[in-house]
């Protein structure tokens, strides 16, 4: 059995009288993207900050590597790299004297700084820019130096605050590129994000909160099934579709059934059996199904069910 490369238990920060964490517990393992989702003034960049020992809870543990964030917080940033939602980087510095004074500030030297820079660069994308300024750079590129600053250690574990904001779809979907290089590296990956579609195609599990308080966690897959207890359907025939359509709406397990624009779509309530049982008795029908496709809940769909908006 894996052990946890990260742990959170009962964390609870508070801010005068708002609780911005309030006994937050979780848990991830190594090689997983888990995407930590809420509404704004969740408690998601406190409980960030709490991991990557940059701020103190008021009460509960975290350990990262078995290793407690109260009591060592020195070894754990060995271990943990942090890449907040705002980078600013120095001015006066191109992108490898930026990098270089990085690996400097954690420690490498001589050949082995040399190598680390160069790699980290290569990685992200960013041999061709190794000259730029740091701060003439576009957003997407900005970024990527961000990730490589933050790989610099090579961590185990990568806490990302809001990563992909402000990024072009193209810059997106390149860094979720470099995320899933890194997770199949074994690396673990806590991300935060209020772009959920992308967390959706990138994230193995998902962690909810709301006020400071978990919500739900665990693989998406789990979660949907959880919170959306039927499926919509889309049911393209060719031939005639009012013939489909009077086939389908006497159904069991079927609800709400409309034609749109040729196209058959209801709710279904049933498992994967009966729809599988439901399919096959369309086909005895005659109906010449073309397609026949249960819609699972996406990440927007468990975010708007699970939580409600409020703020804090």
């Amino acid at each position: 059995m894996t052990e946890a490369l990260l742990e959170v238990d009962n964390l609870r920060r508070m801010y005068g009288k708002v609780c911005a964490v309030d006994n937050l517990s979780f848990s991830m393992d190594p090689g997983r993207i888990v995407g930590f989702i809420g509404p704004n003034g969740a408690g998601k960049t406190t409980t960030m900050r709490i991991l990557a020992t940059l701020d103190l809870p008021d009460s509960g543990e975290a350990m990262i590597n078995g290793l407690s964030v109260l009591v060592e917080p020195r070894k754990v940033r060995e271990s943990v790299g942090f890449m907040s939602d705002q980078f600013q980087p120095y001015p006066n510095l191109d992108v490898m004297q930026y990098l270089d004074f990085f690996a400097r500030a954690n420690g490498l030297t001589g050949k082995e700084r040399i190598s680390t820079v160069r790699s980290a660069a290569s990685f992200c994308g960013l041999d061709s820019f190794s000259s730029r300024p740091a701060t003439g750079l576009s957003k997407g590129m900005g970024q990527r130096l961000h990730l490589a600053k933050t790989l610099l250690h090579d961590p185990s574990l990568l806490i990302l605050d809001e990563p992909a904001s402000g990024l072009d779809p193209r810059a997106r979907i390149e860094f979720r590129e470099l995320l899933r290089e890194l997770s199949a590296a074994g690396k673990g990956i806590l991300i935060s994000s209020h772009i959920l579609a992308e967390l959706s195609e990138t994230c193995d599990d998902v962690v909810v909160l709301e006020q400071g308080k978990l919500v739900a966690s665990g693989p998406i897959g789990d979660i949907a099934k959880e919170v959306q207890r039927h499926h919509t359907v889309h049911v393209r025939v060719l031939g005639d579709v009012e013939v489909a359509q009077k086939f389908f709406i006497v159904q069991p397990r079927v609800e709400d059934l409309e034609v749109l624009e040729g196209r058959i779509q209801f709710d279904f309530t049933g498992d994967d059996d009966a729809a599988v049982d439901l399919l096959k008795r369309a086909i005895a029908a005659d109906l010449r199904v073309l397609e026949f496709a249960p819609q699972a809940a996406d990440l927007e769909a468990i975010f708007m069910r699970m939580t409600e908006g409020s703020l804090q």
